[in-house]
């Protein structure tokens, strides 16, 4: 670990008013695999896009077989110590909100609370007729019901909670609908070629914009969902600090850079940071 720079990022992180923006690299630790970083790089992923999901029922079935097994691991990771150090850092006020890109809900889970959930969240599922939300545990229950002893055990998970299955296992498995509408349901989450509400975007924006620092966790920042964000910010002189595994599209805009694990990293950042008065 770079000694030195840990004590600079703590440097910088004492004055509060942090902006966090977190991506899947944050998660590898918990057993998540990201797409661009370490893990990711041994894989070729497919993510589904929003056209394919809507205009195939074919799709459809692939993707609920697939998340259904998938979910058995994101359904029981649990918050890392990067995790948990950014926690207790919103504990000690130190920051103005996070930004995720992530969908795991693994920042609230940690015991952190203002937390955007950029792409939104996998433990949640949207009908796309009448919008209601429901749980993704419901879904479940249900999806068990309509798929009496069906069994597929992924060779690998996703980033976005799918296993890889053979067109064999996906066969066969029965997808349901809204229990209120009978419309289709979705995972409450971005798609690749959908886009991210507006408002939710507008809100990121202003986080940005009224932060002191801008730290990036975990991101590559090799698309531009994330990578606005740090351009927001270097455009409005607000010192850039970033924390990945790897090289990221954002290092030139940075003040600090650090290519190392962050679970250890954040651990280590806490423990040089002052302990507030009870």
């Amino acid at each position: 670990m770079d000694v030195v720079t840990v004590t600079r990022l703590a440097e910088l992180v004492a004055g509060g008013g942090v902006a966090v923006l977190s991506g899947a690299g944050l998660s590898t630790e918990s057993g998540i695999p990201d797409y661009r970083g370490p893990t990711g790089r041994a894989r070729r992923a497919e993510p589904m896009t929003y056209q394919r999901f809507t205009g195939s029922a074919q799709a459809r079935q692939r993707y609920w077989a697939r998340s259904h097994v998938g979910w058995r691991q994101i359904g029981q990771a649990r918050p890392n110590a990067g995790h948990r150090a950014v926690a207790e850092l919103e504990r000690r006020e130190l920051l103005a909100g996070i930004v995720t890109q992530n969908v795991d809900g693994l920042h609230q889970a940690a015991g952190a609370r203002r937390v955007i959930e950029l792409h939104g969240g996998l433990d949640r599922v949207v009908c796309l007729s009448c919008r209601e939300r429901t749980p993704r545990a419901e879904l479940e229950r249900r999806l068990r019901a309509a798929n009496p002893g069906w069994e597929a055990a992924g060779a690998r998970i996703n980033p976005d909670g799918d296993a890889v299955l053979t067109d064999a296992q996906v066969a066969g498995f029965q997808v349901v609908d809204c229990a209120a509408c009978g419309g289709m349901l979705k995972p409450d989450v971005v798609f690749f070629g959908e886009n991210v509400p507006r408002p939710r975007v507008d809100e990121c924006f202003a986080l940005v914009a009224g932060a002191r620092l801008l730290l990036v966790l975990g991101s590559s920042l090799t698309v531009r969902s994330g990578l606005r964000f740090v351009t927001k910010a270097a455009s409005l002189g607000i010192p850039i600090a970033i924390v990945n595994q790897g090289a990221t599209g954002g290092d030139a805009d940075a003040s600090l850079t650090l290519d190392a694990p962050l679970g250890p990293t954040l651990t280590e950042l806490t423990a040089r940071l002052p302990v507030p008065a009870q």
